[in-house]
């Protein structure tokens, strides 16, 4: 991978993984949120995310670290993203239920992604793993997103902060270790007298 898609890669990642420490700090701590700030919360967090898929998918599409169909599922994934969040915004009143099912299908298709990337993509050991486990949590997020039962409010709002809390801080390991490896491979730079 060349110091350009790593510089924009640890940029992308630190962004999203401090998105989703705030957004799972708002979700598990604070406890009168309603359905209407839920939905604002996600649907900021998911349109900002997604803005970056797009960005770093669009702008690799032809560059090394992920492969093609990587890069392209990547951009379908921002797609989704904004698409989900767009809706959100423009129906902040919509019900529970619809709610946890649109959390459910972007956590699951997240969850495919991540887990896509984690075996095909290259990269280094360390992004394969947190890619995986991130695909893997998000997957369980989104199953339990789908299988609880609306009355089941409080729980709901905790499992997607955890899950949140949870991968905000792999994101920020895995953007700082693609800065460290950019800076490593930038040419010494030479001064001339």
């Amino acid at each position: 991978m060349d110091t350009y898609n790593l510089k924009a890669m640890w940029g992308a990642l630190v962004f999203r993984g401090m998105l989703a420490i705030l957004f799972g700090v708002a979700a598990v701590f604070w406890p009168g949120i309603t359905i209407v700030t839920l939905v604002y919360l996600f649907a900021g967090y998911v349109v900002a995310s997604g803005l970056v898929n797009q960005v770093v998918g669009l702008t690799n599409i032809s560059g090394a670290g992920r492969s093609f169909w990587g890069r392209i599922l990547l951009v379908l994934l921002g797609v989704l993203e904004v698409g989900v969040g767009v809706y959100l915004f423009r129906h902040p009143l919509i019900s529970f239920s619809t709610l946890i099912i649109l959390i459910g299908v972007v956590l699951i298709v997240r969850a495919l992604f991540d887990l896509y990337a984690g075996i095909f993509d290259e990269g280094g050991a360390m992004y394969r793993t947190v890619m995986v486990i991130g695909g893997i949590l998000a997957g369980i997020a989104g199953v339990l997103m789908l299988v609880q039962p609306v009355e089941g409010g409080v729980a709901f709002v905790w499992v997607l902060g955890l899950y949140a809390l949870l991968t905000g801080p792999m994101l920020l390991a895995l953007g700082f270790e693609a800065k460290s490896l950019a800076n490593n491979l930038e040419p010494t730079k030479r001064t001339r007298r």
